[in-house]
C-alpha cells in the first residue's frame, strides 16, 4: 500500500481527520469509505474524512487503562476498474477516563485485547447481529452466543483469522482440576455444530471470525469463560491442521473458506495430522494467541 498512497490519520478527543493521498491515475477516490462513511471532499489524488468517533460504525474496545477506536479504510473497486479492491486499518488510542464507565461499562466483560508482535488480537461476545459488544451476559439454554475474533495487522502481511481451539470452564484461567467443555477441537473443528445448531458464520474479512454458539448444558446459573487459541496464519497456507470446519446437516463437514477443499475436514472424526513436515520457516507464517471470552451464565429457558 505504501507503495501507491500515503495515509495520514489524526485522532482529536472525539473526532479523527484522515487523510489519503493517491499516486495510481486510475483510482476513483470517491470509492473510499471509512467504516459506513462517504469522504467529507475528495478529489483527483486525495480523499479527506472528518469524522466523530460516534460514527462510521467504529469499534470500541477497553485494554487495560486504555480505550481503542478501531475502523477500517476500505477500497469498493467497480467491476471494471484496474485497482483492486483493499482493507486497511484505522487505529486510535486513547487514555481511558477516570470516570468513563456508566452505560459502556458493558464492554469491559465482553471484550478482550490482546498484542502480540505487531497483530493486536481480539475476541468478544457480540450482540445478535455482530454489529456492535453484547448489552448482556446471560443466555437462555437453547439461545444464539455470537462470537466474534479478529486480529489488527498493521504493516504485516494479510493473514488469515482462525480458532483453533476453544473450550468452556467454569474459571478464568485453565487448570488441571478445572471442568472443561470442549467448543472447538483437533485443529479448528467445531465440534458443537454436529449436534447443534453452532456455526461458522460467512466471512467479512480474512482477519474477522464470527461463532453463532448455540447455549449448551454446562455448569448451568454458574460463571461460564470460553477459553480459545487464535491464529493467525497465511491465507495460502491451509491444511488439515490450519483450518475453519462446521458441520452442515446433511452435507457433512464444511471448510469454512473454501468448500473445493473441505477434504481438509475429513480428519476432524478422527485425528487431524499435518500431511506435509513443516519446517521452521514455515511457522513464521502465522502466530498463535490464547484468549478468553467472560464470564457470562447459561440459564434455564424458564429462568
Amino acid at each position: 500500500m505504501a507503495v501507491y498512497a500515503d495515509m495520514k490519520v489524526d485522532c482529536g478527543p472525539d473526532f479523527v481527520t484522515l487523510m489519503w493521498t493517491e499516486s495510481r491515475p486510475q483510482a476513483d477516490t470517491s470509492l473510499l469509505r471509512l467504516g459506513s462513511c462517504f469522504p467529507t471532499s475528495f478529489s483527483a489524488g486525495e480523499a479527506y474524512f472528518y469524522v466523530d468517533l460516534t460514527d462510521c460504525n467504529f469499534r470500541i474496545l477497553v485494554t487495560g487503562d486504555v480505550l481503542l477506536y478501531s475502523n477500517d479504510l476500505t477500497y469498493v473497486a467497480s467491476d471494471d476498474s484496474y485497482n483492486l479492491a483493499f482493507t486497511h486499518p484505522v487505529v486510535c488510542a486513547y487514555e481511558r477516563p477516570n470516570d468513563w464507565y456508566s452505560s459502556q461499562q458493558i464492554y469491559d466483560p465482553v471484550f478482550k485485547t490482546y498484542g502480540l508482535g505487531d497483530l493486536q488480537f481480539t475476541i468478544g461476545l457480540m450482540n445478535d447481529d455482530f454489529s456492535g459488544p453484547a448489552e448482556f451476559t446471560s443466555y437462555p439454554l437453547g439461545s444464539i452466543i455470537p462470537i466474534m475474533a479478529s486480529v489488527v495487522q498493521k504493516t504485516h502481511q494479510p493473514l488469515l483469522l482462525l480458532l483453533e481451539e476453544c473450550v468452556a470452564a467454569t474459571t478464568p484461567e485453565l487448570h488441571p482440576e478445572s471442568t472443561m467443555y470442549p467448543i472447538i477441537s483437533n485443529k479448528g473443528c467445531l465440534l458443537e455444530s454436529v449436534s447443534s445448531q453452532s456455526k461458522f458464520e460467512p466471512r467479512q474479512k480474512s482477519s474477522e471470525m464470527r461463532l453463532s454458539l448455540q447455549t449448551f448444558t454446562f455448569a448451568m446459573r454458574e460463571e461460564v469463560f470460553i477459553h480459545c487459541k487464535l491464529l493467525a496464519w497465511d491465507p495460502n497456507g491451509l491444511d488439515s491442521t490450519k483450518k475453519a470446519c462446521h458441520f452442515v446437516k446433511g452435507h457433512g463437514w464444511e471448510l469454512l473458506d473454501d468448500l473445493a477443499q473441505s477434504n481438509l475436514c475429513d480428519c476432524c472424526e478422527s485425528k487431524c495430522k499435518s500431511r506435509r513436515q513443516r519446517s521452521v520457516a514455515s511457522e513464521k507464517h502465522g502466530m498463535v494467541q490464547k484468549a478468553v471470552i467472560g464470564p457470562f451464565t447459561i440459564t434455564d429457558v424458564n429462568s
